[in-house]
C-alpha cells in the first residue's frame, strides 16, 4: 500500500450496514420503549421521526460528505477542510467522545457476552424475574467474571479493528447488523405472542399528546443524535 492508498469500504451494502451499526445504539434497543410509553406513546414516535429527518439525517450525510472531501480520518478532517482554525477541535473531540462511549458500552457488550453463553447453555430455562434479578446482581458483584467478559470485548473488538476496512468493520457488519435484525424479529413475534401483548402495544402506540413537552423533545433529540 503507498502513501496515498487509504482503505475503503468494498461495497456499498459495507457502507449501509455498518453506518447502521454505528447509528443503533443500547438506548434504541433497551430504553426507546420505555421512553415511548412514557412521553406520549405514537406522539412521541412522530417527534422522534421529526428529529431524524431535520436533524438526524442531515448530521450523518454532512460526516459523510466531510469525510469523503477530506480523505481523512476523524480528527484531522476538520484541521484538512478548515487549517489554522479552531474546527480541529471538533475532530479530536469526535475521537474523545467514541473513547468515552466506548468505556462504557464495553462493560454493557461484556455483560451480553455473559448472557449469550448462558443462554447457549440453557442457563435461563425456568427461571422466574426474581431469580433473574438475584443472577445479574451475583454476577456484577463478582469482582472478576464483569472484568473477564470485558477483556474479551475487547479483544474481539481490538481482532476486528487491526482486520482493516473491508476485512474487518464491513465482514463483521455484514454478518452482525442481519443477526440483529433477525434477532429483533424473533423477539417481537415472541412479545405480541405474550398474555395481554395487545395491551402493551396500545399503550406504546396510542397518541397521548398531554405528556409532550420539553423534556420529550429532549429525549427525542437524544436517539437521532446517536447518528
Amino acid at each position: 500500500m503507498t502513501k496515498n492508498d487509504r482503505a475503503n469500504f468494498g461495497s456499498k451494502l459495507g457502507v449501509i450496514l455498518a453506518s447502521a451499526g454505528s447509528a443503533v445504539g443500547l438506548g434504541n434497543i433497551w430504553r426507546f420503549p420505555y421512553e415511548t410509553g412514557n412521553h406520549g406513546g405514537a406522539a412521541f414516535i412522530l417527534i422522534y421521526l421529526g428529529c431524524i429527518l431535520l436533524l438526524g439525517l442531515p448530521i450523518m450525510i454532512a460526516e459523510f460528505l466531510i469525510g469523503r472531501h477530506s480523505q481523512a480520518n476523524t480528527a484531522r478532517a476538520y484541521q484538512k477542510l478548515a487549517p489554522g482554525t479552531h474546527w480541529r477541535w471538533v475532530g479530536r473531540m469526535g475521537v474523545l467522545a467514541g473513547f468515552l462511549i466506548l468505556s462504557y458500552y464495553a462493560v454493557v457488550a461484556g455483560w451480553t457476552l455473559e448472557y449469550i453463553l448462558e443462554a447457549a447453555t440453557n442457563g435461563f430455562s425456568g427461571k422466574t424475574s426474581g431469580e433473574f434479578i438475584t443472577s445479574f446482581q451475583q454476577f456484577s458483584s463478582n469482582p472478576w467474571r464483569p472484568v473477564i467478559w470485558l477483556i474479551a470485548f475487547l479483544l474481539i473488538t481490538h481482532f476486528i479493528i487491526v482486520k482493516g476496512v473491508e476485512k474487518g468493520i464491513e465482514k463483521s457488519s455484514k454478518i452482525m447488523m442481519p443477526t440483529l435484525f433477525i434477532i429483533i424479529v424473533i423477539l417481537v413475534v415472541c412479545s405480541v405472542t405474550l398474555p395481554g401483548a395487545g395491551a402493551g402495544i396500545e399503550f406504546l402506540l396510542k397518541p397521548d399528546f398531554s405528556k409532550v413537552d420539553g423534556n420529550v423533545f429532549l429525549s427525542a433529540m437524544g436517539k437521532p443524535s446517536s447518528l
